[in-house]
């Protein structure tokens, strides 16, 4: 497997320079890096981090962050697909995350997933030719996002199944389908719409093997399927980053 740090937590302590935090990556020996906002970073330092250093840049998130649930917003979030393609060619990211936004009140769950849909076809006019994709995330709203709309990852899958397009694609992230009780065989068959994976233990989203979760059993499987893109390390480290990194070593990791 390979690994992606989101350095908005890890190495944070260590480094409070976010391009630095790329350096301690790359000296950690992980392939890539990751965070959310790009539009309170220095995406000039960050860029020259990675280009001297070699590392890819995983994704970022897309911005503003507008409920794709909502009609209304649709215009708001597109208009954002397009600031985040500039700062995702900047930077040379290739994936630009999107949450599907709170469910709204009064509306019917079939009204939002529809408008979900809609707005992502939109979404892949912006994106077509770019080579960058746009990445929907399931979240849980047990713990971490409650009145969150997108719980589900078959959910999800359909939604990107419904959209049909290349630009469009599915994060799935390991932790939060944990917390909603999901196992990873939601994906079965249907690995090729995900586009990137994140990682965390539950409970308390800390490093693997902090928590209780079989992750080693998940990533295997994930590795047997044929996946091949990155595993982002989106985790609070309990203790200097370094050592929370240690878990790799019983996973084949350099």
């Amino acid at each position: 497997m390979r690994y992606s740090a989101c350095i908005e937590w890890l190495f944070a302590t260590e480094e409070p320079d976010v391009a630095n935090r790329v350096r301690a990556a790359k000296a950690a020996g992980l392939e890539a890096v990751e965070f959310w906002r790009f539009s309170n970073k220095d995406c000039d330092a960050i860029r020259q981090a990675l280009d001297e250093t070699g590392l890819t840049l995983a994704g970022i998130l897309c911005e503003p962050i507008a409920p794709l649930t909502n009609p209304e917003s649709h215009q708001w979030f597109l208009e954002g697909v397009r600031t985040s393609l500039g700062a995702a060619r900047q930077l040379g990211a290739r994936v630009i995350i999107a949450q599907a936004g709170d469910n709204q009140p009064g509306m019917a769950r079939a009204a939002q997933h529809a408008a979900i849909v809609k707005v992502l076809k939109e979404a892949a006019k912006i994106l077509e030719g770019s080579d960058v994709v746009l990445a929907l995330e399931p979240l849980n709203d047990r713990v971490d996002h409650p009145g969150y709309y997108l719980t589900s990852t078959e959910e999800g899958l359909d939604i990107v199944d419904e959209v049909a397009r290349p630009e469009i694609k599915l994060l799935y992230d390991i932790y939060h389908a944990a917390v909603m009780g999901e196992e990873i065989e939601v994906l079965s068959g249907r690995l090729d719409r995900v586009v990137h994976v994140h990682l965390a233990d539950t409970p308390g989203r800390g490093e693997p093997g902090s928590g209780r979760m079989d992750y080693a059993e998940r990533l295997e499987w994930l590795e047997a399927q044929g996946y091949t893109g990155l595993i982002g390390l989106e985790y609070k480290p309990s203790g200097p980053t370094v050592e929370t990194l240690r878990f790799r070593d019983g996973l084949g990791a350099d």
